[in-house]
């Protein structure tokens, strides 16, 4: 009779004991007890979970645990909305200080250009916003303001002076009764109503010259400013002298 080999495991505890028959031992008719059994002890392998298989439960979460999840939770929704009120108060602070920007600008242009237009000195004109003069009724004509007697004779020996030095003909007496007749002796009359301010080339100074003319005409060494007493008679006087040979030739409006 042969006995079969029988293997058996039993897991008690941390140790693991195996029972082995060895395979084809017959048994010895002498022998008056069974052979001794092997026995052999092992350490239990290492739990190893095997990624397709194996499941990982995760703790059950605690009423601590929660309230300090919803604490995070709340931290964190606070700080969002913090941010998006920063967000939104620097936008408007930007915009606030695009705004006050675009105005400054406005205000410095608006300064620029009156520094670089000149201030037109004539008595009472109004102009439009495109620059052209407000041509009035003459009946709205301002009063002139005539300069005084001393004044005009000291106006007219200057303006003598260069027009002697620049050839230009002319008399004390042509002058002072052609503009006494053209603004009644005030250097700052401004023709507001003639067909020369609807053309907005209006007449001013002393003998009441348009621009173009007097830049045309003007002496070098006069003021460029046509309302200038002496530098208006002497543009006049020299416009005169080509026109008609001389301002004393000249007994009305010209």
């Amino acid at each position: 009779m042969r006995t079969a080999a029988v293997a058996g495991m039993v897991t008690a505890g941390a140790a693991v004991v195996s029972l082995v028959h060895t395979p084809g031992a017959v048994a010895d008719p002498h022998a008056s007890a069974v052979a001794p059994t092997a026995m052999s002890t092992s350490a239990p392998a290492a739990f190893s979970p095997d990624s397709a298989s194996s499941v990982i439960v995760k703790s059950p979460v605690t009423g601590s645990d929660a309230a300090d999840n919803g604490d995070e939770a709340a931290d964190d929704s606070a700080a969002e909305t913090t941010t998006d009120d920063t967000a939104t108060d620097d936008a408007a602070t930007d915009d606030g200080a695009a705004a006050d920007t675009a105005t400054q600008a406005a205000q410095d242009d608006a300064a620029a250009q009156e520094e670089s237009a000149p201030a037109d000195k004539g008595r009472g004109a109004e102009y439009n916003a495109d620059g052209t003069i407000v041509v009035i009724d003459k009946a709205e004509q301002p009063k002139p303001q005539p300069a005084s007697a001393e004044q005009l004779d000291q106006w007219i020996n200057e303006a003598l002076d260069v027009m002697k030095a620049n050839g230009i003909p002319g008399s004390y007496d042509g002058i002072k009764s052609n503009l006494i007749r053209e603004s009644s002796g005030d250097p700052h009359t401004i023709n507001m109503w003639d067909s020369n301010a609807v053309k907005n080339i209006p007449s001013k100074g002393l003998l009441q010259v348009i621009d173009p003319t007097f830049e045309q005409y003007h002496v070098e060494g006069t003021s460029t400013d046509i309302y200038d007493p002496v530098a208006n008679i002497v543009a006049a006087c020299n416009y005169a002298a080509d026109r008609y040979g001389s301002m004393d030739n000249v007994n009305s409006a010209y």
